[in-house]
């Protein structure tokens, strides 16, 4: 934990004796390291909070490592679909940079998947509201 905060404000420290740059066009490389390093610590600490929590729930209740198994799997097969369903066309009247056939696929997938977050948002929103009426009667 000190060797990434030493890093941290080493990176702040270098950047801003560098100095910042006033536009993007004036990029003198020190908002890179900078972005690049935030994602560093971003996917540590998910990893951190991901590990100790499984780690946390095993040695609570070692059965619940087969729930989270196969909540697992059920989203991997939801990803699945989801990017089986994409097409990766490129887009209309895009007159931009060329985009590879990768990155259409993925952006596709990401939007089925936001279909399906939205959906389902709706659809618990519906269903929770029809079992509430129905336990009261």
């Amino acid at each position: 934990m000190l060797a990434l905060m030493f890093i941290s404000l080493l990176i702040v420290v270098l950047g801003s004796l560098k100095g910042y740059p006033d536009s993007v066009a004036n990029d003198n490389g020190t908002v890179d390291p900078l972005l690049y390093w935030t994602y560093v610590m971003i996917g540590i600490a998910v990893v951190c909070a991901v590990l100790v929590s499984v780690f946390i729930m095993a040695a609570n209740n070692p059965k619940s490592l087969v729930k989270l198994g196969i909540g697992l799997v059920v989203v991997a097969v939801i990803c699945g679909i989801a990017y089986a369903l994409a097409p990766g066309s490129q887009p209309l009247a895009y007159n931009g940079e060329p985009v590879t056939n990768g990155t259409l696929k993925l952006t596709d997938t990401v939007l089925n998947l936001t279909w399906f977050a939205g959906a389902a948002a709706i659809l618990s929103i519906i269903v929770g509201e029809i079992a509430s009426k129905v336990r009261k009667n």
